[in-house]
């Protein structure tokens, strides 16, 4: 097995406006980003910077402009079939049931339908829904929908797992346990992880490794940090950890600025 489950080389991806003058936008320029089998990486960096368009550039959604992408060791074709995407937004079909929900994808792969339910039951009970299969998206609790939408993907068994800001609309409580369930969940089985977030601390209290992008456009990596504190780790417990105020404050130092010419840009195009 190659050494690195994800790779992205010099990755450039330009937009193309229709309008007559076609004015060119660069959201990414020449930017690298390795995942390791079995390591969770997160990257952060200011609104509007490219996070979600390197997600999908690694999930085959979107060609980038220049540069190559590797599965695997393999180069990518088309979509990532060896990739499952948990989105922003839950991708729950509001007229299926929960379980229908997650039995979509295995259904999909060609599983008859009475093994699909099967595999489909056990993973909400892995996220705690066992007795909310029957239920639609519309009955659940924000909380239980990113649940759904997780055991969505993992049902997939999928070798690398994207992430796009998927707890950003939960409060902080429900938030933090999604958080621990995904932590637990993949110390299980060791997936590679990209996980897209806004929240520092979120990072550091996942991940193993943080990339920390500039601000657009052009955005590129400015800082890579190792993340050495001990596992398994509780996302709440672990903010009191010295060592954790230590990354905290290291990456924010790079972070800091960027954010801040991230909100100026925010502004201008507002005005």
């Amino acid at each position: 097995m190659a050494d690195f489950a994800l790779e992205l080389d010099r990755i450039t991806v330009t937009f193309r406006s229709r309008e007559e003058d076609a004015q060119r936008y660069t959201a990414v320029a020449d930017t690298s980003l390795r995942v390791r089998a079995g390591e969770f990486v997160s990257v952060v960096g200011p609104t509007g910077c490219g996070k979600s368009t390197l997600l999908n550039i690694a999930a085959g959604l979107l060609e980038p402009s220049s540069g190559t992408v590797k599965v695997f060791g393999e180069p990518l074709q088309g979509l990532n079939r060896r990739a499952g995407y948990m989105f922003q937004t839950e991708a729950l079909m509001p007229w299926r049931s929960a379980i229908a929900n997650v039995m979509v994808g295995l259904q999909y792969r060609g599983l008859a339908d009475a093994q699909a339910r099967g595999q489909a039951q056990a993973w909400l009970e892995r996220v705690g829904l066992g007795g909310f299969g029957d239920r639609y998206p519309h009955q659940l609790s924000g909380g239980m929908r990113k649940r759904t939408a997780l055991a969505q993907v993992l049902a997939l068994d999928p070798d690398i797992i994207l992430m796009d800001e998927p707890f950003s609309a939960l409060d902080i409580q429900t938030r933090q346990l999604m958080e621990n369930e995904v932590l637990e969940l993949w110390a299980a089985k060791r997936k590679a992880v990209l996980f897209i977030t806004h929240d520092l601390d979120e990072a550091i209290a996942m991940s193993d490794r943080v990339v920390v992008l500039s601000a657009g456009p052009g955005t590129h990596p400015i800082g890579e940090f190792e993340i050495d504190l001990p596992r398994p780790r509780d996302v709440a417990e672990v903010r009191g950890d010295p060592r954790f105020v230590e990354l905290h404050s290291r990456i924010w130092a790079v972070l800091r600025d960027e954010v801040l010419e991230g909100y100026a840009q925010q502004l201008k195009k507002a005005a």
